[in-house]
C-alpha cells in the first residue's frame, strides 16, 4: 500500500502503518492538549489510541492465523485511521472456511471484551462498565473503555455489509447453495445498500458514518468486480490473451536499439533475454523513455530494465496467472 511504512513483523507477518494513521495520532493528541491544556490528556489519548489500535491489530491476526490454518497466506496488515486491513493471498472459496475466517476477527474481539470485564470487576468489585455521556471518555476507567471498545468491534464488524465480516458470512451463506460470484454480487449489493443507509445516518448524526460508508462502498464495489474478472477468465488459457508475435530485446541491446523496435510496433513491453535466450528482465516503455533521457541513447537495455517478472506458460489458465 502506498504511503505506508513498516513498523514491524508479528507471526510471520509483515506490519504497516499508513503516514495517516501517525497524522491522526498527532491530531488526537492535540486535541486532548487544546481542550485541558496539560500534556496528560494529551499523552492519555494518544495511550488509548494505540490501544485500540493494538485491539485492531489483534482482530486482523485473527482472520490471518484462521486463513493460515486453511492455507490462505496473508501479504501484510496495515493499520489506517478507520481500522485495520490483513491483505491475504487469496480468500477462500468454500463457504465453510470463509465462514470461519471472517468470524476469527469479532472473536478475538469477543474474547478481548470478557477479559477486560472480568479484569474490570476485579479492580472494581461494585463498579460500573457504563460510560457516562456526560463526562469526558478518559475519566473513564481504561479496561470500561477498551470492554466498549471491543464490543463495539465486535457488533459492527457482524453487519452484513460486504466486505465486512458480516458481509462475508452473508456471501458464504448465499454460495451454500449457488455459485461464488453470483454470491460475491448479491453480497456487495447488499453492503452497498447498507452503506447507502449509513451515509444518510451519518449526514445527520456523526460525519464519521459517511466516511465508514464511503469506505464500504468502495470495498464491495471492488471485490464484486475481482471476483467477476476472476469467473470471466475462468478456463481461459494464457495464450488466448497473449500477444503474439511478440519482440524481445537483448541485454547487449542500447536504448537506440530499443527505441526504433518500439515505434515500428505496438508493443509498449518488451521481454529481455541474455545470450542463451532465458528471460532476465523486462523493458517498459516508461523505463525506456527516462532512460533515454537521462542516460543516453547508447546505454545499454541491462542498465535500465526491471528485474524478471513471474511467468506463465501459454496452456495455463488465465486467472491463475492473473491472481499470481
Amino acid at each position: 500500500m502506498k504511503w505506508a511504512f513498516r513498523i514491524g513483523r508479528l507471526a510471520g507477518i509483515d506490519l504497516y502503518a499508513h503516514v495517516t494513521f501517525l497524522v491522526f495520532l498527532a491530531w488526537v493528541g492535540l486535541s486532548g492538549f487544546l481542550r485541558t491544556g496539560t500534556v496528560g490528556a494529551a499523552v492519555d489519548g494518544v495511550g488509548f489510541l494505540l490501544a485500540v489500535f493494538a485491539v485492531v491489530l489483534l482482530h486482523e491476526l485473527g482472520h490471518a492465523l484462521v486463513a493460515r490454518r486453511f492455507g490462505f497466506a496473508t501479504r501484510d496488515i496495515t493499520l489506517l485511521p478507520i481500522g485495520g486491513v490483513a491483505r491475504l493471498e487469496r480468500m477462500p472459496e468454500d463457504p465453510l472456511q470463509e465462514v470461519l475466517v471472517a468470524l476469527a476477527g469479532p472473536a478475538v474481539n469477543v474474547v478481548l471484551a470478557l477479559a477486560c470485564f472480568a479484569g474490570f470487576h476485579l479492580q472494581h468489585p461494585r463498579g460500573s462498565l457504563l460510560v457516562s455521556t456526560e463526562l469526558p471518555l478518559e475519566s473513564a476507567p481504561l479496561l470500561a473503555r477498551l470492554f466498549w471498545v471491543n464490543t463495539s468491534l465486535a457488533v459492527f464488524n457482524m453487519l452484513p455489509a460486504f466486505p465486512m465480516d458480516g458481509g462475508r458470512v452473508l456471501r458464504a451463506a448465499l454460495a451454500w447453495r449457488g455459485d461464488f460470484a453470483t454470491a460475491t454480487r448479491r453480497a456487495a449489493t447488499f453492503g452497498q445498500a447498507l452503506a447507502l443507509l449509513l451515509g444518510v445516518v451519518g449526514v445527520f448524526t456523526n460525519p464519521l458514518l459517511v466516511f465508514i460508508a464511503l469506505f464500504v462502498w468502495i470495498g464491495a464495489a471492488s471485490e464484486a468486480g475481482a471476483v467477476q474478472m476472476k469467473a470471466a477468465l475462468a478456463g481461459v488459457p494464457v495464450r488466448d490473451a497473449m500477444i503474439a508475435p511478440f519482440a524481445t530485446l537483448s541485454t547487449t541491446d542500447t536504448l537506440e536499439m530499443a527505441s526504433s523496435t518500439l515505434l515500428h510496433g505496438e508493443q509498449v513491453d518488451f521481454p529481455v533475454v541474455d545470450g542463451d535466450g532465458v528471460l532476465v528482465g523486462v523493458l517498459p516503455r516508461r523505463a525506456l523513455l527516462l532512460g533515454l533521457e537521462q542516460r543516453g541513447p547508447q546505454t545499454l537495455v541491462c542498465d535500465v530494465m526491471s528485474p524478471a517478472p513471474p511467468v506463465a506458460h501459454p496452456r495455463e489458465m488465465l486467472d491463475v496467472a492473473v491472481a499470481r
